[in-house]
């Protein structure tokens, strides 16, 4: 894992800086090995098609150790994209949302509600996932912060949404609102391979093509 507490330096003026937070009691004490970390890079290096860079952290099942690492990656390291895995269910020590919540300036609550729609194609227990999503400001800097489902699986549905046989897009994953969402905060300008999740920008806000 990157335990660099020190800002991520941008190659050039559009390199996303992302923080990848798992979070895992059992995976922390070394039960078993996080999945968590993995999956976000094998998707965010399939799905992007401009330059990103990013900083990891594995933390517990604590509220405290969790805001901190958020507060970290956006405040010091100056990520412009936070994704965390893990701890949003019911069970008394899943307090990733609650935690998240705790360092934010604004809620997105559309990011939650459309995962969950994503998830409940596969399962019915997606009612019982409590995923969030927020802003995160600083005098200088703001970051998007949004919470994933532990599973590898569920990670690429929500992010990537769902298609029909022929390649058609049925529901939306949140993915595709990312890189705008992270355009209208001040961040870098990210672009996303179609095939995989076609980001949506209106005409007014999308980049002419490379010459």
């Amino acid at each position: 894992m990157s335990l660099t507490t020190q800002p991520l330096v941008r190659r050039h003026p559009d390199d996303l800086l992302v923080g990848l937070v798992s979070i895992s009691d059992r995976a922390t004490s070394g039960v078993y090995q996080d999945e968590g970390i993995p999956a976000l890079k094998s998707w965010l290096g399939t799905a992007l098609s401009s330059s990103w860079q990013a900083s990891e952290r594995l933390v517990p099942d604590e509220a405290s150790a969790i805001s901190a690492a958020l507060i970290e990656l956006v405040d010091v390291v100056g990520c412009d994209l936070v994704l965390t895995t893990g701890g949003t269910g019911p069970a008394r020590r899943d307090v990733t949302p609650e935690a998240t919540l705790a360092v934010a300036t604004k809620e997105m609550p559309g990011f939650g509600e459309q995962m969950r729609q994503v998830s409940l194609h596969f399962v019915p227990t997606a009612i019982l996932s409590r995923q969030v999503a927020v802003i995160r400001e600083t005098a200088d800097h703001a970051a998007l912060i949004i919470n994933l489902p532990g599973q590898p699986k569920a990670i690429r549905e929500t992010l990537e949404g769902l298609r029909d046989a022929e390649g058609n897009v049925l529901v939306q994953g949140v993915f595709a609102a990312v890189p705008y969402c992270i355009d209208l905060i001040g961040g870098p300008y990210s672009e996303t391979h179609d095939a995989v999740v076609k980001a949506f920008r209106p005409k007014s806000a999308r980049r002419p093509p490379a010459q």
